[in-house]
């Protein structure tokens, strides 16, 4: 790789495994939605974080949609989800034709505010509107503070999707990200710490509802000689050939997740001479995977600006985004209510003042190095302006 080349915000790193789960597929001509690497990735994920079942599918977003089945939630009914997430978190809420609430973030781990959800359920009982489920999402890594919610939604008797899809590996206290709620998603999209190129793992204590997820994501076929059909279902199901890279990227997941904090670290020990950036922090609570590196630029400490600093680092062949756009600002959801941490909104200030940095765990540490000048310069050449 030249010196000079595209530095990527969080690419596939394979463990040179995969082709030995591939083959073995096609060796013994298990292509299609089932066979042995789908049943023995579903045992391997839910051995690692401790659920009784796990049922591979197509995507995460796949995974909250059939969750959201198996709590009967329907059209006109209410479902609470986390603001400062990507929009995958909430789109099942409307293909289920029920009406999404959003609820803002913490400080202390950027995830769902329990102060903001306490007020959308004080709200909701009093307007007899009581949500079927409360999604709750675990950003960039790293677990929502989920006792205080627990025993929040508890007390309401609303159970929890646990979107995790960003944070396999994560823990919350003694217990792994994704089996905290009735219900866990995890997500192997290309771009998260192990990838099976597109797929998601749906986990849960309940063994028997992750039979009637298989059920569901299969197309609801009856048992019969014949396709007979009585309810409507989807094409969900991980191929054996996706299920066979997830195998192998699993087998090396604590070092995707050592070598993301490495990243994190080298980054937060190089910027600590920057007074206006802020690291994403990490909770007391748990572990983080630190997915992807986010930090936050304080507006009242420098003029910079985070697309100042996105649009720099871009002109330098260096890939950076913004921090998620919170849903309750997008178009798609003009309108919905959204419940907030306090006065101001913790998301908003997120999101407005957010970035990301190239995380990838098989960046060198040149790479990074090459990233860290290019942000110090930017603030630099900034300061020199002043």
């Amino acid at each position: 790789m030249s010196a000079n080349d595209r530095i990527l915000l969080s690419t596939p790193h394979m463990s040179g495994n995969e082709q030995k789960y591939i083959n073995e597929a096609f060796e013994t001509n298990w292509i299609a939605p089932l066979g042995p690497n789908v049943d023995l990735f579903e045992k391997e994920i839910s051995e690692y974080v401790g659920s009784k079942g796990a049922a591979a599918i197509s995507s995460g977003t796949a995974g909250i949609h059939l969750a959201l089945d198996l709590l009967g939630v329907k059209s006109g009914d209410t479902v609470f989800c986390s603001s400062l997430t990507f929009i995958a978190s909430a789109n099942p809420i409307l293909y289920c034709g029920a009406i999404p609430v959003f609820i803002d973030s913490e400080r202390e781990s950027w995830n769902m505010s329990p102060v903001a959800l306490e007020k959308a359920f004080k709200e909701a009982e009093e307007t007899n509107t009581l949500p079927k489920a409360v999604i709750v999402v675990n950003l960039y890594g790293q677990s929502a503070d989920m006792d205080p919610i627990q025993e929040i939604c508890n007390r309401y008797n609303v159970p929890i999707v646990e979107d995790a899809a960003e944070s396999l590996g994560a823990t919350y206290k003694d217990k792994m990200s994704g089996t905290i709620g009735k219900y866990g998603i995890f997500s192997f999209n290309g771009n998260k710490i192990i990838t099976t190129s597109g797929g998601g793992m749906l986990v849960s204590d309940d063994t028997e509802a992750l039979s009637r997820a298989r059920f569901l994501a299969t197309q609801a076929r009856d048992q019969a000689p014949h396709y007979q059909h009585s309810k409507m279902g989807y094409n969900y199901r991980m191929s054996n050939i996706l299920a066979g890279v997830g195998r192998a990227q699993l087998e090396v997941l604590d070092e995707r997740v050592n070598a993301r904090r490495e990243v994190f670290d080298r980054y937060k020990i190089a910027f600590s001479e920057i007074d206006a950036i802020e690291m994403m922090p990490e909770a007391e609570f748990g572990r983080s995977t630190r997915w992807l590196t986010a930090l936050t630029i304080n507006p009242e400490k420098t003029t910079i600006k985070p697309m100042d600093l996105i649009n720099y680092l871009n002109e330098h062949n260096i890939e950076a985004r913004p921090v998620w756009k919170p849903l309750h600002l997008q178009p798609l959801f003009d309108g919905i209510n959204y419940f907030t941490h306090g006065e101001e909104s913790i998301s908003d200030y997120l999101f407005y003042n957010g970035v990301c940095l190239p995380s990838g765990s098989n960046m060198t540490v040149e790479q990074q190095q090459r990233v860290i000048e290019q942000v110090k310069k930017c603030f630099v050449s900034e300061s020199a302006k002043i």
